[in-house]
């Protein structure tokens, strides 16, 4: 499905006509939606905190979590204590989680799970996004009494989700796919038009040749890691036969990357983002070459790994403009905290 759903958002597919009226049905649902929103007529909850929303006007990954990632180092480097917030994705969950070491992915989501694994940060996963901002500045950091609170909170996308104010926006841009064919879902991947680029504050193009007031960023990957706690093995080196998997939006760029580290891939298997795996959807890949997967995808399969089984951690890259420009905004956003209502119009 996720295939063919492909072809008709980035190829030439003859269905994204078919598909064109119920674009047209969520132009005007969303429009009106944001209409609501920028006369006040529905209302907008700001935090006391600076708050910055990571997303994207299409549908599927374009790099949000390792730039989450990278907001979280970047903001404990400067002195903060970042938290953030999450759908959640994929999971059926009532009301807000505080993700906690013994949690699952398939009980907080994949990249929630993923983030609080490799961060320890402060994180609340909940259906409904202000709820989640309340309970994380609720709690705080550590065990003490004495222990800081969150004083910044990153929103792991949610960049049309207008029920929460924010002082910052981050837009991230697939720049090998860029928007597709140009039309709305589920025509095409667009969740908003490319008008919406207009109102953020940072653009950031993942991969490919950024255009005119786009900030270059790219995924460096930071080696290979055992999916499985204390494996003694040792990984494949640069020249070995491996088999590479992907459960994300844009599979074939990890495939790409596991490429240029030097592995030969003899196979590839593409699976649906956001899928729940089991041993046997792994088995059934490799039973002796090294199997090589996302670190996304490491989490869902903590429960059942095997020695062979590795993961390639990436991390983002962008230059130290960015990070002067966003932290000054912080400063600027914790001095006001006046809200901003960005791209509802």
């Amino acid at each position: 499905m996720q295939s063919l759903v492909h072809q008709i958002w980035y190829g030439r597919h003859w269905l994204k006509w078919l598909l064109w009226p119920l674009s047209g049905l969520f132009w005007l649902i969303s429009s009106v939606r944001r209409r609501l929103f920028a006369l006040g007529i529905k209302p907008v909850f700001h935090a006391p905190v600076p708050v910055i929303v990571v997303g994207n006007i299409t549908a599927g990954g374009s790099g949000k979590t390792p730039t989450v990632l990278y907001l979280i180092e970047l903001l404990r480097t400067a002195g903060y204590t970042p938290g953030v917030i999450s759908r959640g994705y994929g999971v059926n969950i009532q009301a807000p989680i505080l993700v906690q070491a013994h949690h699952s992915s398939a009980e907080v989501g994949d990249e929630p799970a993923m983030i609080f694994a490799r961060t320890g940060v402060p994180m609340v996963v909940g259906p409904n996004r202000i709820a989640a901002v309340k309970v994380l500045l609720d709690n705080k950091v550590g065990v003490n009494s004495d222990s800081a609170q969150v004083d910044v909170i990153i929103c792991d996308d949610g960049l049309q989700h207008y029920a929460l104010g924010r002082d910052i926006e981050i837009a991230l841009i697939d720049g090998d796919r860029r928007f597709g064919n140009g039309m709305l879902i589920p025509a095409g991947p667009l969740r908003e038009g490319t008008w919406r680029l207009e109102s953020v504050d940072f653009r950031l193009c993942n991969g490919g040749e950024p255009a005119e007031q786009e900030i270059a960023m790219s995924l460096s990957p930071s080696g290979l890691r055992p999916v499985l706690a204390d494996n003694p093995a040792v990984p494949p080196q640069a020249g070995d036969a491996v088999v590479a998997m992907a459960g994300i939006g844009n599979p074939g760029r990890f495939f790409a990357t596991v490429t240029e580290q030097g592995f030969e891939l003899a196979g590839t298997r593409a699976f649906d983002d956001h899928q729940a795996f089991t041993l046997a959807d792994i088995d059934s890949l490799s039973a002796s070459l090294p199997v090589l997967m996302t670190e996304k995808d490491a989490v869902k399969c903590r429960g059942f790994a095997k020695q062979h089984w590795w993961y390639l951690a990436v991390d983002a890259k962008l230059g130290p403009d960015f990070d002067t420009q966003l932290l000054q905004k912080v400063v600027a956003a914790k001095a006001g905290k006046q809200g901003n209502t960005h791209g509802v119009r």
